[in-house]
């Protein structure tokens, strides 16, 4: 079932690649220039998420692509700030895993938590929120891509969603566990305060190898 189920990662990120590569061809020549490293790409892994090049402005104002977190196992989800309802137990699902960790542990893995909304989502709205949910930044980045990058992070990520006329979204809400070089290692859809079990085995199963 794990190689199937890496397997079908691997499809999936392989085809937000071509999507994202596609868009750039379309885009002038100077934006390909900006948004394309291929020598970055090929040092990765091909199921590696880092694959897609992504740059994104976390809540300190700094626009880098996630590529710099390479190295080091993430946890990776998606939401929006100005989300009423399911964004806010994502966030407790992230401090859930956290919480269960050794100080160790926390040390040496990041959460990176990228928005849907990144019209609103500025760095001042999410530094607002990671100071009112006292989230460390010395682990947690919060952060939003370009806009026309949000359908293919999301779709790397197996998160599905579309906006609603009232400007809110509808979204499937999931933590991603991802190694070091970028490859999904593991997924939970169980959010709020309640750790789960497997995830959190899956994440100290990654963090022991380092």
């Amino acid at each position: 079932m794990k190689r199937r189920v890496v397997k079908l990662w691997s499809v999936v990120v392989a085809c937000a690649v071509l999507v994202s590569a596609v868009a750039a061809a379309a885009a002038p020549a100077g934006a390909q220039a900006k948004a394309s490293t291929p020598a970055i790409a090929a040092r990765v892994p091909k199921d590696s998420v880092y694959q897609l090049p992504l740059p994104l402005t976390d809540q300190h104002g700094v626009t880098r692509d996630w590529r710099r977190h390479r190295g080091a196992p993430q946890i990776a989800a998606m939401f929006y700030t100005s989300c009423p309802d399911m964004c806010p137990l994502i966030v407790d699902a992230g401090k859930a895993v956290e919480h269960a960790l050794t100080p160790a542990e926390r040390s040496r893995l990041g959460l990176l938590y990228i928005s849907l909304d990144p019209v609103r989502d500025t760095p001042a709205t999410l530094a607002a929120l990671a100071k009112k949910r006292g989230l460390d930044p010395a682990h947690w980045a919060l952060a939003s891509p370009r806009e026309n990058d949000v359908r293919s992070v999301a779709g790397i990520l197996g998160v599905r969603y579309r906006q609603l006329a009232d400007g809110q979204f509808n979204h499937t809400s999931a933590l991603v566990l991802i190694d070091g070089e970028g490859r999904i290692v593991a997924r939970t859809e169980r959010m709020g305060s309640q750790v789960d079990p497997r995830f959190l085995a899956a994440v100290r199963g990654l963090l022991a190898t380092r």
